[in-house]
């Protein structure tokens, strides 16, 4: 196993697992408490819109996902909030968008996308430093929003009425938090791609929180199992040779299940 710290794709991929843990155990803790999972879910694939949209104009494509996924989060946010579409109308509708515009940039798209399968099923041996900057940064921003706003987000989090009556900026932050989530959703699909990066955000948290109810407990628990999870997924994927983002999944799958059972002799 040492021997595998001699290569900097590697290293790279340990660095990108420490700092995908950290925001979205942060963030992945944010969205389960607020039962937004399947909006995450609909940002996720949205963003495979801004993908196709990037390749055929020859830009970045986490570029164009980052984008994308950001307008989707607003876009579904505002549907959803103004009363005049349900939550999961509105998740559809941005959901189907992004796909079909990802399928048919990319068809339109001169010559083969080779990398579009690391996209779609995530390749974490893959990120580049300049993926590392960007993840970087996004985490930085994220472990400062939530060390400042803590009280504020929690609050919002489990009682929004009373954050409402009490003249918080609630509607601001559910805005600003469902940016960050989009961007923390972005930075991961080279993890496990747009077809997995949900289970980043959901599988770390749901094993933590068959053990605790509190809000900080949580997210500490998930960032370290989240931790935990995609090392063993990187070594299980090299020594068997099989995608790392599927076998980062599995490992964290199989963490709730054993979680699961040990729940039930604790009752």
């Amino acid at each position: 196993m040492i021997e595998l710290f001699n290569y900097d794709f590697f290293r790279n991929a340990l660095l990108a697992a420490l700092l995908a843990s950290i925001a979205c155990g942060i963030i992945g803790t944010y969205i389960v408490s607020r039962r937004l999972v399947f909006i995450g879910g609909g940002i996720t694939h949205a963003s495979f819109g801004g993908i196709g949209i990037a390749y055929y104009l020859g830009l970045n494509p986490l570029l164009g996902a980052a984008v994308f996924a950001v307008l989707s989060a607003f876009g579904i946010n505002y549907f959803s909030s103004s009363g005049k579409i349900r939550q999961d109308s509105s998740i559809a509708i941005w959901w189907s968008l992004g796909m079909a515009l990802g399928i048919i940039f990319i068809a339109l798209t001169p010559g083969y996308a080779p990398n579009l399968m690391s996209f779609l099923f995530g390749s974490i041996l893959t990120v580049t430093r300049a993926d590392l900057f960007y993840m970087a940064l996004i985490t930085l921003a994220t472990i400062m929003l939530f060390t400042r706003y803590f009280r504020l987000i929690l609050t919002i989090s489990f009682d929004e009425e009373y954050a409402i009556t009490r003249n918080l900026p609630v509607h601001f932050f559910n805005y600003l938090l469902m940016a960050l989530s989009a961007l923390v959703i972005v930075i991961s699909i080279r993890i496990s791609g747009v077809i997995l990066v949900l289970s980043l955000l959901t599988l770390p948290q749901s094993t933590a929180n068959l053990f605790s109810k509190n809000f900080k407990t949580i997210m500490w628990a998930s960032i370290i199992l989240g931790f935990i999870g995609m090392i063993s997924g990187l070594y299980l994927s090299y020594y068997t040779n099989l995608p790392s983002g599927a076998t980062i999944i599995l490992v964290l799958t199989a963490f709730f299940g054993l979680g699961k059972v040990l729940s039930l002799f604790r009752q």
